[in-house]
């Protein structure tokens, strides 16, 4: 089975990578971010501060689209070298745009194959998740996305685990924000309790009040995660921490 899954993500790759040649390119974006906090949990249920350089890339194609993203963890205090980085790359492949086929159906726009390949982090792993996903039609909402994955984990079983992702944007007088985030549920096995991170973010657009909107954002991410790392409560506090946020697009 791990074999299997790990020959479709290949595949999933691939089939993006030969697309975007020949496919026309709808939308791309990249972004810098800075988060800090001294909220985070750490193995010992000690709380420690961190600081997160986040680089993002977004695309989407007329097949699909594709994610990417990388973290820099500077530790602080006892955790100040502590160094890891971690990041994840997730292409997805559009039933409804290769067929040329409108596979909407009441609320859901397009299903989709997708894939993700998780690397890095402290404990330098090797993660490969292949599913599909759903786009949801959702008024006031800029996406609202939902994936299904088997997940390869190379430190731990495999488990399955369900995304969700979403972004709204919304006015208040001359202010503008972004609410967007992500909610991730991985199930229990025997070597590793399930997991839910919540993380939202909530940004002031910056740039808006100098006329270069969706530039400059300023605001506050909250993470809520129960059973970090698949490990349980005695060894690892349920994270429950708020990060100052800065993203500027380019």
């Amino acid at each position: 089975m791990k074999y299997f899954n790990n020959y479709i993500a290949i595949a999933c790759l691939s089939i993006g990578g030969l697309s975007t040649a020949q496919a026309e390119k709808i939308f791309s974006d990249s972004s810098i971010s800075l988060l800090h906090s001294d909220q985070y949990e750490a193995f010992g249920r000690e709380q420690q501060e961190h600081t997160f350089f986040t680089f993002e890339n977004v695309t989407a194609h007329d097949w699909g689209g594709t994610f990417f993203f990388i973290d820099s963890n500077q530790g602080h205090g006892r955790a100040k070298d502590l160094d890891d980085v971690y990041g994840e790359f997730s292409p997805t492949l559009s039933l409804g745009g290769v067929t040329g086929n409108d596979l909407g159906l009441g609320p859901i726009s397009d299903v989709s194959l997708t894939g993700t390949y998780e690397f890095g982090g402290e404990t330098d792993l090797n993660n490969y998740l292949t599913g599909f996903s759903l786009a949801w039609d959702v008024p006031g909402f800029q996406y609202v996305n939902t994936a299904f994955y088997y997940v390869n984990n190379s430190n731990i079983s495999d488990d399955l685990q369900l995304t969700l992702t979403w972004g709204t944007p919304f006015e208040m007088g001359p202010a503008r924000f972004l609410f967007d985030g992500f909610l991730d549920y991985s199930t229990g096995e025997s070597d590793h309790k399930s997991e839910l991170n919540f993380t939202p973010q909530l940004k002031l657009d910056i740039g808006h009040f100098t006329n270069n909107p969706g530039v400059l954002y300023a605001g506050i991410e909250y993470a809520y995660w129960s059973n970090k790392f698949g490990l349980p409560d005695e060894v690892i506090a349920t994270e429950s921490s708020v990060s100052a946020l800065v993203k500027f697009h380019f």
